[in-house]
């Protein structure tokens, strides 16, 4: 254990370490945390616990993670979402300039 002031860490082992480097630099967030005042009751707690953790992305990334996806399929799905990007734009354009 290694300590730092009064409170105490575990030691990390070196994989551990490099995880949260990689982690760090990728700016992906820790564990989502609230910080509680005496008055508030469970339910609020939870709903901001909810709410943190949507603004993180944490159930969609570890959705996306949960099975390794090869970088051709990846490259595929972004090629895909592009395409519907632009579709979306031109209909878009389209529709409002038949209103016009």
């Amino acid at each position: 254990m290694a300590t730092k002031g009064r409170l105490q860490l575990p030691e990390l082992s070196g994989e551990t370490k490099h995880f949260q480097k990689i982690l760090i630099r990728k700016g992906v967030s820790r564990m989502p945390g609230i910080k509680l005042t005496p008055r508030d009751s469970f339910d609020d707690a939870y709903r901001k616990f909810k709410r943190q953790c949507d603004r993180n992305l944490i159930v969609t990334e570890a959705r996306a993670r949960q099975y390794y996806e090869k970088p051709t399929e990846r490259r595929k799905k972004e090629k895909i979402a592009t395409r519907k990007k632009i579709l979306k734009k031109l209909f878009m354009l389209r529709r409002y300039e038949s209103r016009l």
